[in-house]
């Protein structure tokens, strides 16, 4: 059946329902790295099922959470509202998404790299500019070295070059910098940075 969501909505839509189905709300590496930034006013960009959202919210985070698959928006909503914490969540086409306000953390994890690449570093401004001064940013993303590409579309991807994650935060406090390798089907890999700074005061 045909359908005009991007490949990307529909392939983490399809992860995310087996993942609901088993239950499984693990946080992965990249979460649990993030989790100590967030606290105050939290965005979380991208929050997929929403595991990294809820553990920020049980820690005392005031949390906002965006992400495109509904299947996974909705789920986060209902255990949002039975764990009664604090934290709000919509369905969005964060493509061209800027920000109205500003927040203590900004986390993007697993995101920018599905838009063009125009969208993409049009992205990493947009996670810049939605973190207040002393407020960190956490974004993640694959890089150049992947080959695991069969949940991009071909024309909508972006593999972030050397240094180009990095660059619209010029001058903040780098809190951790890595550039980690995984495995992926086919013999394929998957090459992530993970880039956390905290803007000046």
């Amino acid at each position: 059946m045909a359908t005009d969501k991007p490949r990307a909505v529909e392939f983490f839509g399809a992860q995310f329902e087996r993942q609901i189905a088993a239950h499984d709300y693990q946080l992965n590496p990249f979460e649990e790295r993030a989790l100590p930034y967030l606290s105050g006013d939290v965005l979380d960009l991208g929050c997929g099922l929403g595991n990294l959202a809820l553990a920020a919210a049980a820690r005392g985070a005031h949390v906002t959470a965006y992400d495109a698959c509904e299947n996974a928006v909705e789920d986060l909503a209902a255990r949002a509202i039975a764990s009664g914490l604090d934290l709000w969540v919509k369905a969005v086409d964060l493509k061209g998404w800027r920000p109205e306000e500003t927040y203590d953390a900004v986390n993007c994890i697993g995101l920018l790299m599905f838009f063009a690449r125009e969208d993409a570093l049009a992205g990493l401004l947009a996670v810049r500019d939605a973190v207040r001064p002393g407020g960190v940013a956490i974004v993640n993303a694959m890089i150049e070295g992947s080959t695991f590409l069969a949940m991009f579309d071909p024309e909508a991807y972006c593999l972030f070059a050397p240094g180009e994650i990095a660059a619209p935060f010029a001058g903040w406090e780098v809190l951790h910098d890595s550039v980690e390798d995984f495995a992926a089907p086919g013999g394929k890999l998957k090459r992530f940075r993970t880039f956390i700074a905290r803007r000046p005061a």
